[in-house]
């Protein structure tokens, strides 16, 4: 070989070391992909979620919803991670099925793209409903599992007020939820289901030997189950102690989800573990507490109809006196535009004057008014409809006369929100549908909940932000497609009997039953 030849394969050879030098190196950090849907789905409203109301992350997009990835974390350096697609939906009517498989394809398609991997986060709510199917969560997995394969580890993260039927029990390897109510440890339970798939990936343990799952027949709505008080507040202080057992990985109670007609919705235990006999003591233990204390859930705050939670705020001197408008509540399912508890507000001789004690109504769907509010400007006078476009049922469309104090864009959810001043009462009304959880959600409209009378807010149990603002605060009976009077909704197709709709029912089996490992039939 000339030297020419040699000193030209000399270059070749170092370009291709130096190439192989920049390429990233071999690793053993476990494969874990991300991938999921969340929405809470009422099937007792009319309304309908749609593929545009998901907010779809997709690829690295995914890691800013995830405090615990953040790039330098360490939970973040223990694998490597390929997020596929994690959708989130504010809770609403059932979703369409086209909604459903446009984004599911997505989804199987990003994980196809990366694989093989060793585990999966399945990061799910648990309570969607989709058009067509009794079991979208179930559905969701299995064609995750498809894709993935037999091998894979899945991990499930859930809100207790999801639901576990036995087909997410047997295709999930690991499982975990909520332990409280409001949901302040979210990130950390979805943490925990992420490093227990680390964990098991890191040591080869690989899957549980043992999923004990027990359907316990009891459907009661967020309300009365808040883990702010008893008994629910004792019953899941149980769990955290099963957990620290040898042979024990995970423990979990769900209450379930109550607004939807479906076979699978009632609450569950399930417990996950090495050591058989103690993951079915545990398991039929937490059902049986739940059971126990059946008949002591109550609503966590005091319940009126609405003219008598309106009277008894008017007369009160702790401000701000929150009202919760339940039965419309945006965040558990409601379609959010019902307009029957604005027009009796708006009908009470005590708001019809300026000078009268001052209430912000939180909030009302009304795209036409909204319109109408830019066109005739902040100070401008309005008289326009807003409201009852979707759900009807209860009144029509209302109509506010009064002057527009505030207009603001931008805001993620409602898009535009419009403050209009009818009599003593302040009504935000907003392009979109939109929860109202937080003191700015108020003051980024000039407005200061601290300082006026009375809120009125769509909510269930108030969010921490608000419990901590509340003077004084009653929960309304109103109507709505989460109405809190479960006894007046029409259930046709869950399993009966089941408590409290059938208050007199036998005590049910809670043995533990064994769910089969994801690869076994």
């Amino acid at each position: 070989m000339s030297f020419k030849q040699i000193l030209a394969a000399s270059i070749i050879l170092t370009s291709l070391l130096g190439c192989q030098s920049q390429q990233e190196k071999p690793t053993n950090k476990p494969r874990i992909a991300i991938a999921g849907l969340a929405i809470e789905c009422s099937t007792f409203s009319p309304a309908q979620t749609g593929v545009e109301d998901f907010r779809a992350r997709r690829g690295e997009e995914i890691y800013s919803y995830y405090p615990f990835l953040h790039e330098d974390s360490a939970t973040r350096q223990r694998a490597q991670y390929f997020p596929a697609l994690r959708g989130h939906a504010i809770p609403g009517g059932i979703v369409t099925r086209a909604a459903y498989d446009t984004l599911m394809t997505q989804m199987l398609n990003r994980l196809r793209e990366n694989l093989p991997y060793d585990g999966v986060f399945f990061d799910i709510h648990g309570a969607m409903s989709v058009v067509g199917l009794d079991d979208p969560e179930g559905d969701m997995i299995q064609r995750v599992r498809d894709v993935v394969g037999n091998d894979a580890l899945i991990s499930t993260s859930m809100d207790l007020h999801g639901n576990v039927s036995w087909q997410l029990a047997h295709q999930s390897d690991l499982i975990t939820c909520y332990r409280l109510a409001p949901h302040e440890d979210a990130i950390e339970s979805k943490k925990r289901a992420l490093v227990n798939l680390i964990n098991r990936l890191e040591s080869g343990k690989g899957k549980p030997a043992y999923k004990a799952w027990i359907p316990v027949p009891i459907l009661l709505p967020g309300e009365k189950t808040s883990t702010r008080i008893e008994p629910a507040k004792s019953l899941y202080a149980q769990v955290d102690p099963i957990t620290k057992q040898q042979g024990v990985l995970d423990a979990a109670i769900w209450v379930g989800y109550a607004w939807a007609d479906e076979p699978r919705n009632r609450a569950v235990v399930m417990v996950t573990g090495d050591d058989m006999q103690r993951v079915k003591r545990s398991a039929e233990t937490l059902a049986q507490s739940f059971w126990n204390v059946r008949e002591q859930f109550e609503f966590v705050a005091p319940v009126a109809p609405l003219d008598e939670c309106l009277e008894i705020a008017v007369h009160s001197n702790k401000k701000p006196f929150i009202i919760s408008d339940m039965g419309d509540n945006p965040t558990a399912g409601g379609a959010g535009d019902v307009t029957w508890t604005l027009k009796q507000i708006l009908e009470n001789d005590s708001f019809k004057k300026a000078g009268g004690p001052s209430l912000i109504y939180a909030s009302l769907p009304g795209p036409k008014l909204v319109a109408k509010a830019i066109e005739v400007g902040v100070g401008g006078k309005i008289e326009a409809f807003a409201g009852a476009e979707i759900d009807n049922r209860y009144e029509g469309p209302i109509k506010l006369k009064g002057i527009v104090e505030a207009i603001q864009h931008g805001d993620k959810n409602a898009e535009t929100e419009v403050v209009v001043r009818v009599g003593s009462v302040k009504v935000i009304v907003t392009n979109k549908r939109k929860p109202y959880h937080y003191e700015y959600d108020f003051t980024n409209l000039g407005l200061n909940p601290r300082k006026v009378d009375i809120v009125v807010v769509k909510i269930g149990y108030l969010v921490p932000e608000l419990y901590d603002m509340r003077g004084d605060w009653i929960m309304a009976l109103t109507p709505g497609g989460v109405d809190q009077d479960l006894h007046r909704l029409p259930y046709k197709r869950i399993e009966r009997p089941m408590y409290p709709l059938d208050e007199n029912m036998a005590d049910p089996d809670l043995t533990a039953r064994f769910v089969p490992l994801s690869h076994e039939k």
